[in-house]
């Protein structure tokens, strides 16, 4: 709501983001639950401070930035994204890469520099242990909460432990390249690059990824629209900090495909709630199968509105 109200200008939108956003007030002052609130207030409130400039949106975003900190683990060097099912350790996800833009976004707007710190920190980690040798994410690591060492590697979404979870590798692409916006560290963009190549270097023909790039009935399995939403909006970041004009040229020109792919075969043609149509959440537990989700629809926007500003 909040791009629509950007993408139009209409009021009608940012009364409803501005209303649809305050039902979210409450994770700013509760104990956290999960790792998912950097994507809850800064792409709600966040969007709504970048657009309005209120305050009120502002104290939110700091608040729950701290809140989110509470859940980082010194000796791990993670933000823990599952308190509740701790999976025989300290589990972090590679989704967990994009709720650190709201620790660097409260470091730069009056909270602590520890934030920072943090933030930095748990790529350095996800860097090192998140991946195989082929540049392909894990979704789920393993730690030990008192050593620090790394356990296992693991699956919750994906097909199997040694698979390619398409939106897994998307949560790593649009992930490291934020955290080399944030940091500009070069060691963020080579690994955004390197991890990527290996996703482009896979895709179907059509550029939408099945929901596991190593599912054992492609291509009869379902593809996931919210992995090449992520993607394309990543990709075209990307290419702005990309300095190999063919490679530059690569990433504008896949992700324009891909939204146009999105926007020729998987926009819901009827009345439906939802933009996209077509996504895959948790196959595995037979959950969100060819549904449409609202991340799907966000970062479609949000590559849309990126797309336009290049």
């Amino acid at each position: 709501m909040w791009f629509l109200y950007e993408a139009t200008g209409n009021e009608k939108w940012k009364t409803e983001a501005d209303k649809f956003s305050r039902f979210l007030t409450p994770l700013s002052v509760n104990k956290a639950n999960d790792h998912d609130l950097g994507f809850q207030i800064l792409n709600s409130f966040g969007n709504g401070f970048r657009l309005t400039g209120n305050n009120e949106y502002k104290q939110i975003i700091l608040k729950t930035a701290d809140t989110l900190a509470t859940l980082f683990n010194p000796k791990v060097g993670t933000i823990q994204s599952w308190p509740y099912n701790k999976m025989g350790g300290h589990n972090t996800i590679i989704d967990n890469m994009m709720n650190l833009e709201l620790l660097f976004w409260a470091s730069k707007n009056g909270g602590s520099h520890k934030l920072y710190e943090i933030a930095v920190r748990h790529a350095e980690t996800t860097m090192q242990n998140h991946f195989r040798s082929d540049f392909t994410s894990y979704h789920v690591i393993i730690y030990n909460p008192e050593t620090g060492k790394k356990i296992k590697g693991q699956t919750a979404q994906g097909y199997s432990d040694k698979s390619m979870w398409a939106r897994g590798q998307a949560w790593g692409i649009y992930g490291f390249t934020m955290v080399y916006r944030e940091t500009k560290d070069p060691k963020f963009l080579d690994f955004a690059h390197k991890i990527a190549r290996v996703y482009l270097d896979k895709l179907p023909a059509d550029l939408i990824p099945y929901w596991d790039f190593n599912a054992p009935n492609i291509p009869n399995e379902p593809k996931d629209a919210s992995a090449a939403a992520i993607v394309a909006s990543a990709l075209l970041e990307l290419s702005t900090f990309t300095e190999n004009p063919t490679l530059k040229k690569e990433y504008e020109t896949k992700a324009v495909l891909m939204l146009k792919e999105l926007s020729r075969n998987y926009l819901s043609k009827e009345a439906n709630s939802a933009l996209l149509l077509h996504s895959t959440g948790h196959k595995p537990a037979g959950s969100e199968i060819d549904c449409s989700i609202v991340y799907a629809d966000y970062y479609y926007l949000e590559a849309l509105l990126r797309l336009k500003e290049l």
